[in-house]
């Protein structure tokens, strides 16, 4: 019972955390569990908890914390056209316009200000993107 409820424990500061650092844990109490439910004896299911903690610790931490950080380069859909630089086909204001964006036209709209005006022919930077409109900024 003891491993069930550290393994709770663990996983609930997991969940306040995301910092994959308590999950490892998590998982080897739960392993620690399932060796005392086997009858193994106390130091035995000590030494699998620990073992099975350092073990995904250090082969499975590393690769879940470089899948958190995604490089720019590596985004995909809408997400990978952040930050890029967009040229302005029809003037942007408020109600709408249109950019020129990796060789798609795209509807367009200011970032922040609603009464910025951005006139065709100007290059931009998008900023976000909202459904299937590109939220644009001339100053990076």
């Amino acid at each position: 019972m003891f491993w069930i409820l550290l393994a709770v424990i663990l996983a609930a500061g997991e969940i306040m955390t995301l910092g994959f650092f308590l999950a490892p844990f998590a998982a080897g109490a739960l392993l620690g569990a399932v060796a005392e439910l086997a009858g193994a004896p106390a130091v035995v299911t000590l030494l699998v908890f620990l073992v099975s903690s350092g073990l995904l610790f250090g082969l499975v931490r590393p690769i879940a914390r470089r899948h958190l950080h995604t490089p720019m380069q590596l985004r995909t859909g809408t997400a990978a056209l952040v930050g890029k630089t967009a040229m302005v086909t029809e003037r942007i204001d408020a109600t709408g316009g249109a950019v020129k964006l990796e060789g798609e036209i795209w509807t367009a709209r200011p970032y922040l200000d609603d009464d910025e005006v951005i006139e065709a022919g100007s290059r931009v930077h998008v900023v976000e993107i909202r459904g299937a409109t590109a939220l644009v900024s001339e100053n990076a």
